[in-house]
């Protein structure tokens, strides 16, 4: 099998088809583009997502609490803390581990959240570490935000630029490789690109806007996202490839990996399916978030990109492009 997620059709068929709801107060569960389960607590819902961090080395804890507390984000909830797994081979120092943990204590004070406990062990079923977090947040049920409100004509948003996380995350972790081939201010640039991979502020700003869904572009990218969002939707789409925005930082350096910047993990882009997307898109700019409007939803189910060779399919995700990147040969 490829590195990374598995497929969705994998996931959807041999995976949550396995899975039964058995009790009535998990209002939402698994399903391809969710990124949370949704439970019943009385007046206010509970909502709960988990992410595994395995592809960064260096700040993994930082990446891992922004990283799964933005899937809360996208329900329009208030996170309230998180769980972290560490699992490490035999090899590791203790002086790692910690810098994991002083990491994610780091991100959470950035989102005043707490770190609600886990679990620490040394095991010698993994060859790196690996680092698992659950975060839990809560939010009104009139204020919940889902795709079952999305409409065809709806705009696709997407906040910031693609690529942000990976070119992030291949500046600190092919630094020696990528000083060879570029100067020193378009790392330190590419990297400054981990303090923006958050995306709690456009979650709340959305859900106080009133939009039809919203979901965090991790593994796959941009485009992943936007396939997954019109899988829950159960629509389909049209994306202008041309409006995405691309960093200088990640155009140069996805083109020296040789790997397709809009397929490059993402997490700090937000997809939002809105009925009024330039509106919306004034608010965020108004707010300091840059944004923009790329496509819109369509009617049936099929996925179209539109772009300089003209309408062409959007496939489902494969294995994230970072993975590709790291494999590069370091001697090249």
């Amino acid at each position: 099998m490829n590195t990374g997620k598995i497929s969705n059709e994998f996931l959807k068929n041999r995976i949550i088809s396995n899975l039964r709801r058995k009790r009535r107060d998990v209002l939402l569960g698994p399903g391809v583009g969710r990124d949370c389960a949704v439970l019943e607590f009385g007046d206010e819902l509970c909502i709960v997502s988990s992410d595994p961090i395995t592809g960064a080395v260096n700040r993994m804890g930082y990446i891992g609490v922004h990283i799964c507390c933005n899937d809360i984000a996208t329900t329009g909830a208030e996170v309230i803390g998180v769980t972290l797994t560490i699992l490490a081979p035999p090899s590791t120092a203790m002086s790692d581990i910690e810098q994991v943990v002083i990491d994610a204590e780091c991100a959470a004070r950035e989102l005043n959240i707490d770190i609600l406990g886990g679990h620490t062990e040394i095991t010698d079923t993994v060859t790196k570490m690996v680092i698992c977090l659950t975060a839990i947040g809560k939010v009104s049920r009139h204020k919940l935000v889902s795709f079952a409100g999305a409409k065809v004509g709806d705009d696709i948003v997407i906040t910031k630029k693609a690529g942000m996380e990976g070119t992030a995350i291949l500046a600190y972790d092919r630094e020696e490789l990528l000083k060879k081939h570029f100067p020193a201010d378009v790392i330190d640039r590419a990297k400054s690109y981990m303090n923006q991979i958050s995306v709690i502020k456009e979650g709340r700003i959305a859900g106080e806007f009133g939009v039809h869904g919203m979901h965090d572009a991790t593994e796959g990218g941009v485009l992943g996202a936007i396939w997954e969002a019109s899988e829950a939707m159960g629509m389909g789409v049209e994306v202008e490839t041309d409006k995405i925005p691309i960093a200088p930082e990640t155009q140069v350096i996805s083109g020296f990996f040789g790997i397709d910047p809009l397929r490059l993990i993402s997490s700090g882009c937000m997809v939002v399916i809105t009925p009024n997307g330039s509106q919306l898109v004034e608010i965020f700019k108004d707010n300091g978030i840059d944004a923009a409007v790329v496509g819109r939803v369509i009617d049936g189910n099929d996925k179209w990109l539109i772009t300089q060779k003209g309408r062409i399919p959007l496939m489902p995700p494969e294995a994230d492009q970072l993975y590709k990147a790291l494999q590069y040969d370091i001697d090249t």
